[in-house]
This record gives C-alpha cells, sequence and structure tokens, in this order.
C-alpha cells in the first residue's frame, strides 16, 4: 500500500512506470498496432527502496479490425526507506497486476476497452478504460478522448477490521497535429477526480510534545476525501536531416490540494548504423506543497488535515537517461520475425525543501533536509509477428 501511493501521488518520478504506460496507451492511427510480445525486467533501486520484477505483454490480431492485448506484471518491494524507518520496520511485498485489452478500426475510428486488475497484501485495485480516436484531415490530425473509473479496496495488514474504499474517475482529450514534414505536436488535457479514503493507512505526522522525552509525538496521517486534479501536456517531435530526432514534453498539473506542479524533458535519438539506436533524455520536475502538508506540527490535531508524506512536499528531481536499442540478426530471431533487446538506465536526483530526515540525530525540527538518489534499470526483449 505505502508503494502504491508512492506512485500514486503528484510528481511521482519513478519513470520505469512509463512501461506500464506504455502498455495501457492506444496507438492512435488508421491501423491496428504492430502485433508483438514483449518482455521486461525492470529493476529500481533509491531511498532504501528495492522494487524489481517482470511483466509480459502480448498483443495480437484477430483481424484487419480486431485486436487483442494482454500483460502481466510483477513487483517485489522490499522498504526501509526514511518513512519506514522512522516510526516503522523494514518490510516487503508483492504486487501482481494484468490487463485485457481489446481494439477495434473502422475507417479511420480506432476504439480500445480495457480492464485492469493489481493486488497487494492490503489494496486491490480494478479499472475498466475507453479510448476512441479519430484522423481527420488528410490523416493529418488525429482527435482523441478517453474515459476511464478506477475502484479500489484498501486494507490494513494486522488489523482486520480496517477497510477503506476510494475511486478515481478520469477523462482526457487529445489533439496530434502533423505541421511539417518533420514536426509533429501534440496536446493532451486531463481531469481527474479522485474520492474515498486517499491516504496511506500506516503513514503518521509528527508534532511538537514536550511532555515526551523525544519531544516529540505522532499521530496518524488525516486526509480529505476529494481531490480534483487537472493537467495540461505539451510534446512535440521534430525529425533530423540525418535520421535522429529530437524529442521536448512539457506538462503542468494543478489540484485542489494546492499542489501546482511544472515537468519538462527534452530528449534526443540517434541511429546508428541499421541495427543500433541511442537514446538520451533529461528531465527536470518541480512542485509545491499541498495546502495541509507539514513536516513537524505544532501541537496534536494542529488542523482538520494532516499530512506528512514527503511526495505531497516541496520538492524537484532531476533524471539523466540513456538508452540502446538492437535489432537482432535473422539468425538470431525466431522464424525471421523480428526482433530487438532495448536496455534503458535513468540517474534520478531528488531534493526535498521542506521535508526533514528523523533518523538523523538532531534537533526535533532541526534535522538536515532530505535528499536521495535513485538507478532505474529496464531490459526488453521485443519480438514482432
Amino acid at each position: 500500500m505505502a508503494v502504491t501511493k508512492l506512485y500514486q501521488s503528484a510528481g511521482c518520478s519513478i519513470l520505469w512506470i512509463l512501461f506500464y504506460l506504455s502498455l495501457s496507451s492506444v496507438s492512435y492511427s488508421t491501423v491496428l498496432p504492430e502485433e508483438r510480445a514483449d518482455v521486461l525486467y525492470h529493476r529500481y533501486e533509491g531511498g532504501g527502496m528495492t522494487i524489481d520484477g517482470p511483466a509480459v505483454l502480448l498483443r495480437k490480431k484477430a483481424n484487419e479490425s480486431i485486436a487483442f492485448s494482454a500483460y502481466y506484471y510483477v513487483d517485489t518491494i522490499s522498504s526501509a526507506s526514511v518513512d519506514v524507518m522512522s516510526t516503522a520496520s523494514p518490510y516487503s511485498e508483492e504486487r501482481k497486476e494484468g490487463q485485457l485489452g481489446i481494439q477495434y478500426l473502422r475507417d479511420k475510428t480506432l476504439m480500445s476497452l480495457n480492464i485492469r486488475q493489481s493486488d497487494e497484501s492490503d489494496f486491490l485495485a480494478k479499472s475498466v478504460s475507453f479510448n476512441i480516436s479519430q484522423d481527420t484531415f488528410g490523416d493529418l490530425t488525429n482527435l482523441s478522448l478517453g474515459l476511464s473509473f478506477g475502484d479500489n479496496d484498501i486494507r490494513r495488514n494486522g488489523d482486520e477490521f480496517f477497510q477503506e474504499q476510494s475511486q478515481q474517475y478520469r477523462i482526457n482529450a487529445a489533439i496530434s497535429q502533423i505541421l511539417t514534414r518533420n514536426l509533429s505536436v501534440n496536446i493532451n488535457v486531463e481531469a481527474v477526480s479522485d474520492e474515498g479514503y486517499l491516504n496511506n493507512p500506516y503513514r503518521t505526522v509528527r508534532y511538537i510534545d514536550n511532555n515526551l522525552p523525544s519531544g516529540v509525538g505522532y499521530q496518524v496521517e488525516v486526509y480529505p476525501r476529494t481531490r480534483n486534479s487537472f493537467s495540461t501536456k505539451l510534446s512535440a517531435s521534430y525529425y533530423l536531416p540525418y535520421r535522429a530526432a529530437l524529442f521536448f514534453h512539457y506538462r503542468y498539473f494543478t489540484d485542489s490540494w494546492q499542489i501546482n506542479a511544472d515537468d519538462i524533458e527534452i530528449g534526443y535519438r540517434q541511429p546508428l548504423a541499421d541495427t543500433l539506436e541511442l537514446d538520451f533524455k533529461v528531465r527536470y520536475y518541480q512542485q509545491t506543497q499541498a495546502s495541509f502538508y507539514s513536516d513537524l506540527f505544532p501541537y496534536q490535531d494542529a488542523q482538520n488535515f494532516l499530512a506528512r508524506d514527503k511526495e505531497l512536499s516541496d520538492f524537484n528531481d532531476i533524471t539523466l537517461g540513456v538508452g540502446l536499442t538492437y535489432q537482432l540478426p535473422e539468425k538470431l530471431t525466431f522464424s525471421d520475425m523480428r526482433s530487438e533487446v532495448s536496455l534503458q538506465w535513468d540517474y534520478i536526483r531528488f531534493n526535498y525543501n521542506n521535508f526533514r530526515d528523523p533518523t538523523v540525530d538532531a534537533a526535533v525540527g532541526e534535522e538536515p533536509l532530505y535528499q536521495f538518489s535513485a538507478n532505474i534499470f529496464r531490459l526488453f526483449f521485443s519480438l514482432y509477428f
């Protein structure tokens, strides 16, 4: 549950989740996506957490109008993060996730329906999503609309009487435009409404208590039971004469918890000969804190809502990434089918501006601001039918 909430929070920078997003997204075009099978191994290390495991994807056409897809994803998580070590003991758990999807193509309209389930020992998430896209204006413009609904059952290990629920409603719309032979742009807007139990049942906040020898007391977090967010993303791709390409992404996020975030990324792709391809990227993210966040409250029950989740604090991070993709020669492929191997590495540096490290031996409220770095490795194997 702790890890799930980390990934769901605003400002999530665990970039291997982009693989999951690529699996659940629709390939907007007037043809069905390629038939393919993918195998991924990912590993995240940083901040006292290690997350690793495999994922598999299969996409198969029934005919020229209908295609099916499925993926299965497993995380093994062990955590001794600063949040855990300040009030609890290290733990380990496993998360399993699966999705089934169907795509239907009619003329220049592509529709998709996906059903997903994610299961942890204390968190069960189910969702359904529907997407539709339409090419128009001589196939230079693509319009798309997506809707999704998620329902979550939340429990707390060791407490058989604890049971909560939350729901999520999501709508997104996008327009993609080919401006020139080399330049294309995309604008995506998304609105999300969350309601129900939205915080982590294990997390606590700390407050000043001079009656205790340590000078600090702890109580459980209390979040609002609604959260509305809105984001806008601008993307551009420019293809260079020597087969390379430049990519640019900017995303702005705001929500009813008064978090405002900016996310900017620049990427470069360079083919080498006919079988190798190099990718480089730089990404910068920053956000303001939630209105009810504080690293140290002045006293118990200081306000109606209380949070000390560092992902709701004022922080920024920078990512440097590199990737290498190799298209295997025919003698190493299956039945002459095209296949490729890709290795990607990201280095992320997190800097928290008002979250302090309580594990350091220092006066309460005077601990050093928390910082950490993370490494993310992803190894893909893709086989195209």
